[in-house]
């Protein structure tokens, strides 16, 4: 079994555990979840990430203008299924932010399958990418809520998943060190934000729709996981980009979308089971296609 694959199947299992606790957990302890993992535990993982490493000059130019880019075209690709959307549009950016979202912790994963060069880039993409990724996120959904623009600011400069990845690339810049005690507290916040995502993710699932997949969401899997992938591995050749980071880009382009999409979906009160479907589909698909693009780069 590919690494990848053992990777993502136990998340499945997980998923189909919050699914069978969904009947004994009330609304308001899965409202509660998502909080917390929006809130904290998500932060101290992207935290965690951004501050792994300071990026170089060369790095940060090729590496963040790429991921910069996948996540414009993520946009882009994602916008032109709109007309197959729900009619809400607060519904609609509740799934459109998975076209273009990644899964940072199957990133952190997944570059362990690449030759050694690409293992310190990773770190790199996700430090670069989660401040726009959260952005476009935020603008989208508050567009959706009807929201004026200096609400939106305010709640785009305070989006929890912004401040933990700009304060985490600024540590890394200056070389500063967390003391170890609180960075050994930091860790374990960051080790229970994926369970407790993929549980809540499993209880909002209706797995009787999980084997459907309607235009809408096969259009949003297909971008996230074929199209940019693709484009990004044409781009990184035409472009001559060095070999390392075109493999990082690829594999990145790749990753499902964030288990966290979810989450921020119901903040903003758009449809949470929508957004969670979507999540699971790319998951579960993304178990054949992502070890595809990673023998096509390896």
């Amino acid at each position: 079994m590919s690494p990848i694959l053992a990777t993502l199947l136990p998340d499945a299992l997980v998923m189909a555990l919050g699914r069978a606790m969904r009947a004994h957990v009330p609304p308001a302890g899965w409202e509660a979840v998502d909080w917390l993992n929006f809130r904290i535990l998500f932060p101290a993982l992207i935290f965690q990430a951004a501050a792994s490493g300071a990026p170089g000059l060369g790095d940060a130019a090729v590496v963040g203008g790429g991921v910069w880019a996948i996540l414009g075209l993520g946009l882009a690709l994602g916008w032109l299924a709109r007309p197959l959307g729900p009619r809400s549009f607060l519904d609609f950016a509740g799934v459109w932010q998975t076209a273009w979202r990644f899964n940072s912790a199957l990133g952190l994963v997944a570059v362990l399958a690449l030759p050694a060069a690409s293992h310190g880039l990773m770190p790199i993409a996700i430090g670069f990418a989660v401040p726009l990724a959260n952005v476009l996120a935020v603008v989208a959904l508050s567009r959706g809520g009807a929201l004026g623009p200096l609400r939106t600011l305010r709640m785009v400069a305070l989006n929890p998943f912004f401040l933990a990845s700009t304060l985490g690339l600024a540590c890394a810049a200056t070389g500063f060190v967390l003391p170890d005690l609180l960075a050994s507290a930091l860790a374990r916040l960051a080790a229970a934000a994926i369970p407790l995502a993929l549980l809540s993710i499993g209880a909002a699932l209706d797995w009787r729709a999980l084997a459907r997949l309607d235009p809408f969401l096969g259009a949003v899997c297909a971008i996230k996981l074929v199209a940019l992938p693709a484009a990004t591995l044409v781009a990184a050749r035409l472009f001559g980009a060095p070999p390392e980071a075109a493999a990082a880009l690829v594999v990145f382009a790749a990753l499902p979308t964030a288990s966290g999409s979810h989450v921020l979906a119901s903040v903003f009160g758009a449809d949470r089971g929508l957004a969670a479907l979507a999540i699971a589909q790319m998951t579960l698909l993304g178990c054949a296609t992502l070890p595809l693009w990673i023998a096509a780069v390896s």
